[in-house]
């Protein structure tokens, strides 16, 4: 006579009813890094690509020589929209008043104002779609899509318009970005690059 086998334990935790919260996001045990929370589901990140990488280092480090002093560049931090939606942009400019103490998980979303997403195979849709909606939402006055063309960056820039509380395109830059706001800005962005130059 066989025995049923016992049903396994899932390795995922099982959404409440409602699905999570912004809060659940600090209190749930062993998450992957960089979990976001989007529409009340987890959202796992899949391993990052080298150009994802470097863009994000040269995005951190660019952005953090040429902000005003009021203002920190922060890699990879969650930012509170609401109760149900809590994402990580992989940069933000936020308000230093609201950079508290190093125990901190999350900034309001009122004191960032400037979003960066560096598109990856998994995350096109959320960095095309539903985060911008999301972001212009939470009245973020900018945001930056930066996506992978064949090895190089081109960057989509968007401004909040207060009116419609939608994103308008300020530009698309491949090789300089140079811009007044949301403070004077001059990149080069060929200095993304995903492999070293053979004369290096």
């Amino acid at each position: 006579m066989s025995v049923a086998p016992k049903a396994s334990t899932p390795a995922w935790p099982t959404p409440p009813e409602g699905g999570w919260t912004a809060d659940d996001l600090d209190r749930l045990p062993n998450l992957p890094p960089h979990t976001e929370l989007i529409d009340g589901s987890l959202v796992f990140v899949s391993p990052q690509t080298l150009f994802h990488e470097r863009a994000v280092d040269f995005f951190k480090w660019q952005l953090q020589s040429l902000a005003p002093a009021e203002f920190e560049v922060i890699r990879e931090f969650t930012i509170d929209i609401d109760r149900q939606n809590r994402p990580e942009p992989d940069v933000i400019v936020v308000s230093g008043d609201v950079v508290e103490d190093s125990e901190q998980t999350r900034f309001p979303a009122e004191a960032v104002l400037l979003a960066i997403e560096v598109v990856s195979a998994d995350s096109v849709s959320r960095d095309r779609e539903t985060k911008p909606l999301k972001y212009a939402r939470a009245k973020i006055p900018h945001y930056w899509r930066v996506e992978n063309e064949k090895g190089r960056a081109a960057v989509h820039a968007f401004e909040l318009e207060p009116t419609t509380r939608a994103y308008a395109s300020v530009g698309i830059f491949r090789e300089r970005m140079k811009l007044d706001a949301p403070f004077p800005i001059d990149l080069d962005l060929t200095q993304i690059k995903t492999r070293r130059d053979k004369d290096q």
